[in-house]
C-alpha cells in the first residue's frame, strides 16, 4: 500500500510571507508604512572587505609598546577654529523630538567622555544637549526649524544638511505624539500636529544658492566655526565637487544604512546607496581637486564596530558617524526590555518604531514618564564605553596593518571577498590583483 503524498509548501521569493503582508496592511489602511532604522535587505557593506595584516612584506606594530594615534582635526580649510577630536568616531545628528532630551543629554555626556563631538539634529539646540557637549555641531537644515543665530555662535560647527542616507530626497516626519508644548515652542509648531520637514532648502535652487549660504554663515560666526556640509549617498561624486567648491571645510556622506526617526520603509529600502560605494566615489572627487585630507570627510551609514571604522578610514574617510549604534549602545532595543516591547508589537533586536513615542527604553520618546527611565549620566557612561572599545578595535586593526595612525590606513590594506565588492571599494579580489572595471 503506498504512502500518502504530503505536498511541500514552496514560498514565492517574489511574494514572500512579509510582501503579502505589506499588501494587505497597504490594502486595510490606505496609506503607506511609516517606521525609524535604516534599510534592513542584506547590502554590500564593509563585513564584505577584509583588511591584510602585515607578515613579512609589511612590519605590524607592537599593540602595547607602539602607539597608533587616533586624533582628528576637522575644518582646517577655512575656518579659524577648527575642531580637534581626540577619536574619529562623531554622533550624527539626531533631534531632540525625535530623541528624549535626556537622550540628548546623554549623547552630549559619552561624546565628551570620549572626546568626540554630537551633533543637534532638526529642531534646534536644547540646554541640556550644549551644557554636556564639549564639541557639539549645529544642524543647519531646510526646515528651519528652531533655528536660532545665537545658537549658531553657541556651537562649535555648522552642518547644512542637505540630504539624509536612509531619505535622500525626502523629508523628514515628527508624528503628533511627539509634538509636545517644549518640541512645538522650539519649532513654532501646534501641539500633537504630525511635522513634515521640507526636503530642500527654501531660499537656494542650485549649489550657486549653497555658496552664498555658506558665506552668510561664516559672517554670522565670524568665520571661526567648521561649515560641513551633509549629503545623502546618491551621486556622490558630483555633490562632493559641487559642496566643496561652494567652500565646504567638511563634507558628511550618509549611506542608506543610516537610520532616521520616521519616514516612508519604502524610501528607507529603495533610495540611495550603501555606504561601501559611495565611499571611493567621494575620494575620488576630492583627490581630482586636490582636496583630500584638506576638506575632510565623515562617513556614515551602517557604522556598528571597530572593524567598519578602521575600513571606512583605509577607503580614505578621515572620521566617521554614529547614530543607530549610539542609541543602542545608550539602552535601545536591550533584551531587559523585552516584554515591555513585545506589549507594543515588536521585541528586543526588532524595535524600529521610534516614530510612535512609546520606547520603554526612554530615548525615542517625549513622554515624561518614558523618558526618565533613561539615566543620562548612566547612558553617557555607556555610550563613552562603547566608543572606547571602537577606537581600540580600530587600532589594533591598524597597528597589524603596520600602521602608526588610523588615517595612515589606505586601500592598499583592503581586498573584497565578492566581485561586486570589489567593483565598488575599487580594491582587488581577495587572491586576487583583479579590481573589477580596471582590468588586470
Amino acid at each position: 500500500m503506498s504512502e500518502k503524498h504530503t505536498p511541500v509548501l514552496r514560498e514565492s521569493a517574489t511574494f514572500d510571507r512579509l510582501t503579502i503582508q505589506e499588501i494587505q496592511r497597504a490594502a486595510e489602511t490606505g496609506i503607506y508604512d511609516i517606521r525609524g532604522g535604516g534599510t534592513k535587505r542584506k547590502l554590500p557593506h564593509f563585513d564584505d572587505l577584509l583588511l591584510l595584516g602585515a607578515s613579512v612584506s609589511r612590519y605590524p606594530l607592537e599593540g602595547y609598546r607602539e602607539k597608533c594615534g587616533t586624533d582628528v582635526v576637522l575644518g582646517t580649510r577655512f575656518a579659524k577654529k577648527p575642531i580637534h577630536l581626540k577619536i574619529p568616531v562623531t554622533i550624527a545628528g539626531m533631534s531632540f523630538g525625535a530623541l528624549s532630551a535626556n537622550a540628548k543629554e546623554a549623547l552630549g555626556r559619552g561624546a565628551s567622555i570620549a572626546g568626540t563631538s554630537t551633533t543637534t539634529g532638526d529642531g534646534g539646540m536644547t540646554p541640556e544637549e550644549r551644557g554636556q557637549s564639549q564639541h557639539l555641531v549645529y544642524q543647519y537644515l531646510p526646515s528651519r526649524y528652531g533655528m536660532n543665530p545665537d545658537d549658531l555662535r553657541k556651537a562649535d560647527a555648522i552642518e547644512i544638511v542637505l540630504g539624509q542616507g536612509a531619505k535622500p530626497g525626502g523629508g523628514g516626519m515628527l508624528l503628533g505624539m511627539k509634538v509636545t508644548e517644549r518640541v512645538a515652542g522650539m519649532r513654532t509648531l501646534p501641539v500633537g500636529v504630525d511635522q513634515r520637514s521640507a526636503c530642500r532648502h527654501p531660499d537656494w535652487t542650485g549649489p550657486d544658492d549653497l555658496a552664498i549660504k555658506i558665506a552668510e554663515l561664516r559672517e554670522i560666526t565670524d568665520w571661526e566655526k567648521p561649515i560641513y556640509v551633509k549629503i545623502g549617498a546618491s551621486r556622490p561624486y558630483y555633490d562632493v565637487k559641487l559642496a566643496v567648491k561652494a567652500g565646504a571645510d567638511v563634507i558628511v556622506l550618509d549611506g542608506m544604512q543610516g537610520g532616521t526617526a520616521a519616514t516612508q520603509e519604502v524610501f528607507i529600502e529603495h533610495v540611495g546607496i550603501p555606504i561601501l560605494p559611495a565611499i571611493p566615489q567621494a575620494v575620488q572627487a576630492l583627490q581630482e581637486m586636490g582636496m583630500h585630507r584638506k576638506v575632510q570627510l565623515i562617513v556614515s551609514g551602517g557604522i556598528r564596530n571597530g572593524a567598519d571604522v578602521a575600513k571606512a578610514m583605509a577607503l580614505g574617510a578621515d572620521a566617521v558617524a554614529i547614530g543607530t549604534a549610539a542609541l543602542v549602545a545608550l539602552g535601545d532595543n536591550h533584551p531587559r526590555l523585552d516584554d515591555e516591547l513585545k506589549k507594543i508589537g515588536s521585541a528586543a533586536g526588532y524595535y524600529d518604531d521610534w516614530q510612535n513615542g512609546r520606547d520603554p527604553a526612554g530615548i525615542t520618546t517625549q513622554d515624561p514618564e518614558l523618558s526618565k527611565r533613561l539615566d543620562p549620566v548612566e547612558a553617557g557612561r555607556r555610550l563613552a564605553n562603547y566608543l572606547r572599545v571602537l577606537v581600540l578595535e580600530a587600532q589594533t586593526m591598524a597597528r597589524a596593518c603596520g600602521k602608526s595612525h588610523l588615517h595612515n590606513l589606505d586601500p592598499e590594506d583592503l581586498v573584497a571577498l565578492t566581485v561586486e565588492a570589489a567593483a565598488m571599494a575599487r580594491v582587488p579580489l581577495a587572491g586576487t590583483s583583479w579590481i573589477p572595471g580596471q582590468g588586470y
